[in-house]
């Protein structure tokens, strides 16, 4: 006995179902907890000291980013960015100034926030 139906007809084509097709998510470049530690710090030391006032985190494609403002409705004085294609060339690290002037760009992101992290210094 056969389990089709009565009004099956083997020339009559029917649609096949497909899998929903896959859409891989682009890998997004970010800062991992180490590196958003350090930087957290240096913004709350600066902040006590009132330099800076706000900042914002923005994750592309290709890099991390990492902004500093002194204010909410200016541009961002610093932007400290992580960008890993450089990482074997000259450092996946960078601060750069509002002008877009590379202020240091390094392998290592405690080297590289020298530039803008000023230590108490005896007089």
């Amino acid at each position: 006995m056969s389990s089709l139906p009565d009004d099956f007809d083997p020339g009559e084509s029917r649609p096949t179902e497909r899998a929903p097709a896959v859409v891989p998510v682009p890998i997004r470049v970010t800062f991992n907890r180490l590196e958003l530690n350090r930087i957290l710090n240096l913004y709350g030391r600066m902040v006590a000291d009132g330099d800076w006032c706000d900042y914002a985190i923005d994750f592309f494609k290709d890099r991390a980013v990492f902004s500093v403002f002194r204010r909410a409705s200016e541009v961002p004085i610093y932007r400290i960015e992580k960008d890993p294609r450089l990482a074997r060339k000259q450092g996946a690290y960078s601060v750069i100034s509002a002008s877009g002037l590379v202020l240091r760009r390094g392998h290592e992101l405690d080297r590289v926030l020298l530039v803008i992290d000023r230590k108490l210094a005896l007089v």
